[in-house]
């Protein structure tokens, strides 16, 4: 199934199908909180977002045509330099469990090296169990506090990889 997935950047048209795949994952997990991005205005607006800022990309998944996940990396406000979040990573109900979050990071990861970072933040909640194991599969690692300002104080799991 996942040959069947193409992995593409961002485009206007896309905003309303991610922000949906967001929103109603966070509701599935009863993770729909104050201080996260279900209530980001930012959510609707990817592409203007990942556009305005040329060190960040987000990445769109589609199956048969159909949009069916997300992810990229920004620089946050506040991170050291040399490092940028993990940010809206997401993906339907249909589409959790087949490695398609996993290809979806490490194609950030990629990324995020090959604009330069050199290292990779992330914030999430326990309420996210599936991914969090997916993270710490790909190596990142806990850490105490949160890291930046990304303006979501609802997330209280805060992870970090080192690219090198």
């Amino acid at each position: 199934m996942l040959d069947k997935i193409i992995i593409r950047n961002i485009q206007e048209k896309d905003n309303p199908y991610i922000a949906k795949i967001i929103r109603t994952a966070l509701e599935e997990f009863g993770a729909n909180k104050p201080g996260t991005v279900y209530f980001d205005d930012t959510t609707d607006h990817l592409y203007e977002l990942f556009h305005s800022n040329p060190k960040s990309h987000y990445f769109i998944a589609e199956l048969n045509g159909e949009i069916v996940g997300g992810g990229g990396i920004f620089p946050t406000l506040n991170l050291p330099e040399d490092t940028c979040e993990l940010v809206k990573m997401y993906l339907t109900k249909a589409t959790r469990g087949m490695g398609l979050g996993k290809k979806l990071i490490e194609k950030c990861l990629f990324k995020a090296k090959e604009n330069g970072y050199r290292k990779v933040y992330l914030e999430t909640m326990p309420e996210l169990k599936q991914a969090v194991t997916v993270y710490e599969k790909l190596g990142f690692q806990y850490l105490p506090c949160a890291m930046g300002n990304s303006g979501h104080d609802g997330c209280d799991l805060w992870m970090l990889k080192d690219l090198n």
